[in-house]
């Protein structure tokens, strides 16, 4: 990580630290509001900045944002 930015590459990296195996599968399946109610994986390929997705990921699972 690098001023304040966040690369798709640390964010995949810190799904699979969390989530272990089932990381893909979170990121498919669950469905999140602060994601406008969409998956990850759809927020991602909207164009969503990946640390705001961090983020609502961090504050879904109750998870230090570090």
């Amino acid at each position: 990580m690098r001023s304040g930015t966040m690369r798709l590459q640390d964010f995949w990296e810190r799904m699979r630290e969390v989530f272990g195996p089932l990381a893909d599968s979170f990121a498919r399946d669950h469905v999140m509001s602060d994601l406008g109610g969409r998956t990850v994986m759809e927020a991602l390929a909207d164009g969503a900045d990946v640390k705001d997705v961090w983020a609502a990921v961090a504050k879904d699972r109750d998870l230090p944002y570090f």
